[in-house]
């Protein structure tokens, strides 16, 4: 049965509208036509730090106007503008408590006339938390988003970046877009002697002097992992792009300082570009990196751009690492043998040795073709030996003609991180009875970059057996002058980048002129590597270079080859000498 509906009281109806208004969690105010307070609830109360007593009768801002701070000033007014106008005020505030705290409020105000009376009702939401909350979330949507779009040791764009602005640029641009891959050469070799956290840094200093270069029509630079960068260019013509290739490789000409030794970093690069090379991203990234590979197989520290008929060897499959295995096995890894000459006479002095593989299908095959895949099945030290026994070999053969030049052989840090590497070129050198000054060792400077005292013993000891030790590719890479104080060297090479230019730079012959005259104070002798014409050759003999090698006086011959260049030299000399002497009658 239902009871009949019995309206309430006005008087009961504001004591519930007072008790709602009371035990609402947003603050609420009344103010009378003066901004004056004539009521708060306990909410505004627990804001703002001040009780109702307090606060009934005084203005809306607490203290008269010549008293409140400018913000709240301007608070004040823009709210008695707003309300004499539209009776009604809405604004996102921060307001100041009593404790001094900054809160971010809501704040609402509307204009009522009651019995003739204005009066201003006002609320307040406290949306602090609110708001700290949204930033939060923010923070980790940026947050999240740097993981998912930037590399975290440069802050460069990563890969998911850079196809994504590239696929854009190619649907949108009339110009032509030029794909760009970039590689650091040793990157391997970096890490396994400076370590991860030395490289990464080595890493961050490189891409950030690059993005200061702040190359033209540059619309990504992007990192996407370890050695593996890309860049996006557009131009009016792609050839317009070698401008940034060269500010590139000349940045990597300077050394970068870490860990207190200079360094400098050698890079190879790819570059394809749209139309000429496809309008399709995926065939345009396929092609820079393999004209990005191509560069690293021809030895690095150089750009190539995509041509259809470049030649790659790619197969570094589990068959590749097996052939690997089997051509150490079989002997199918020989050396070949560059001439070092004499530049003043043009005599041969010695040998350096350089390994090529007779592959039973492929043919003779340069390191650059499967030196990587040594490293990366950690084959080198068997390789190394392997040379070494056969250049034993082929010494004690020219001892028994009374041929007595040298073979120079290379070693790096994974040889001489073995600790029977002295064992190995002891017992080469008593087993084939040959002197230990007719063996040298040419150093990569990889190799003493932790100055480890496992290789500076293995050195002292190669060096009492006679053996004469050599620093490869001094000027570049990892050069310290602190190296030659710390190891036994006989000889400096210099790099052929050097040589290469001496002609027509300058700087590049002045540095060499440096390194020849730090050599002769050092009491060492020096070698010029990658000569290839008469002047380069002329203006080393000018500056003091007594000796060097390079295409101009020879490729890398067999050993049958060099063997007969000897003989053929010192019949030459015979026959010189015997006219000399028949000539005295």
């Amino acid at each position: 049965m239902m009871t009949t509906f019995q309206p309430i009281s006005k008087t009961t109806q504001h004591m519930l509208l007072a008790k709602l208004c009371e035990d609402l969690e947003d603050a609420i105010l009344i103010l009378d036509a003066d901004l004056r307070y004539v009521f708060v609830n306990r909410a505004h109360e627990i804001l703002i730090g001040y009780s109702q007593e307090f606060l009934l009768g005084r203005p809306l801002g607490i203290y008269d106007n010549e008293f409140l701070p400018e913000h709240e000033l301007q608070l004040l007014n823009s709210a008695i503008q707003n309300l004499n106008e539209n009776e009604v005020y809405q604004s996102s505030i921060v307001m100041s408590t009593r404790y001094e705290q900054n809160i971010n409020c809501q704040l609402m105000f509307s204009k009522s006339i009651i019995a003739g009376d204005a009066y201003y009702v006002g609320i307040i939401r406290d949306e602090t938390d609110v708001i700290k909350q949204e930033a939060q979330l923010t923070q980790q949507k940026d947050q999240l988003n740097k993981l998912n779009n930037y590399n975290q040791i440069t802050g460069l764009p990563n890969r998911k970046v850079f196809l994504a602005q590239a696929s854009q640029l190619l649907n949108e641009s009339h110009q032509q877009v030029v794909i760009i891959r970039l590689n650091i050469d040793r990157y391997r070799i970096l890490i396994s002697t400076l370590g991860l956290e030395s490289t990464n840094n080595l890493i961050k200093q490189f891409s950030d002097e690059l993005s200061a270069l702040e190359l033209e029509q540059l619309h990504c630079f992007a990192h996407f992992g370890g050695d593996d960068f890309g860049l996006l260019f557009e131009f009016a013509d792609a050839n317009f792009a070698h401008n940034a290739l060269d500010l590139i490789m000349q940045l990597c000409e300077c050394p970068f300082l870490v860990d207190g030794n200079l360094l400098c970093l050698h890079i190879s690069v790819g570059v394809s570009y749209a139309p000429c090379h496809g309008n399709h991203l995926k065939d345009l990234m396929s092609k820079a990196e393999k004209a990005l590979l191509y560069a690293k197989q021809q030895g690095g520290d150089d750009v190539y751009w995509y041509r259809p008929d470049l030649n790659i060897t790619t197969d570094y499959s589990l068959g590749f690492e097996a052939e690997l295995r089997l051509g150490l096995i079989k002997g199918q890894f020989i050396p070949y043998y560059q001439p070092k000459i004499e530049l003043t006479t043009g005599r041969i002095i010695g040998f350096e040795a350089l390994v090529r593989w007779q592959h039973p299908t492929k043919g003779l095959l340069a390191p650059t073709f499967f030196i990587d895949a040594i490293a990366k099945y950690k084959l080198s030290f068997e390789l190394f030996h392997k040379m070494a026994s056969q250049i034993a070999e082929q010494l004690q053969h020219w001892q028994k003609l009374e041929l007595p030049q040298h073979i120079c052989i290379n070693a790096d840090a994974a040889e001489f991180s073995q600790p029977n590497f002295f064992k190995v070129i002891k017992t080469l050198l008593d087993t084939h009875q040959i002197s230990g000054h007719r063996l040298q060792i040419e150093i990569t400077e990889s190799s003493l970059m932790l100055r480890h005292a496992e290789v500076k013993s293995q050195l002292k000891a190669i060096k009492e057996l006679g053996v004469c030790l050599a620093l490869d590719d001094f000027g570049t890479g990892y050069a310290s002058l602190s190296y030659l104080q710390e190891y036994p060297f006989d000889f400096i090479k210099i790099d052929q980048s050097f040589t290469s230019k001496i002609v027509v730079d300058s700087t590049q012959k002045a540095i060499v002129k440096a390194i020849l005259d730090l050599a002769k104070a050092l009491n060492m002798k020096a070698v010029a590597e990658g000569i290839e014409t008469q002047d380069q050759r002329d203006i080393l003999v000018d500056i003091g270079c007594n000796y060097g090698q390079g295409f101009w006086f020879s490729h890398p011959v067999t050993a049958e080859k060099a063997t007969k260049m000897l003989l053929d030299q010192r019949a030459a000399h015979q026959h010189y000498e015997k006219f000399l002497n028949d000539s005295k009658f």
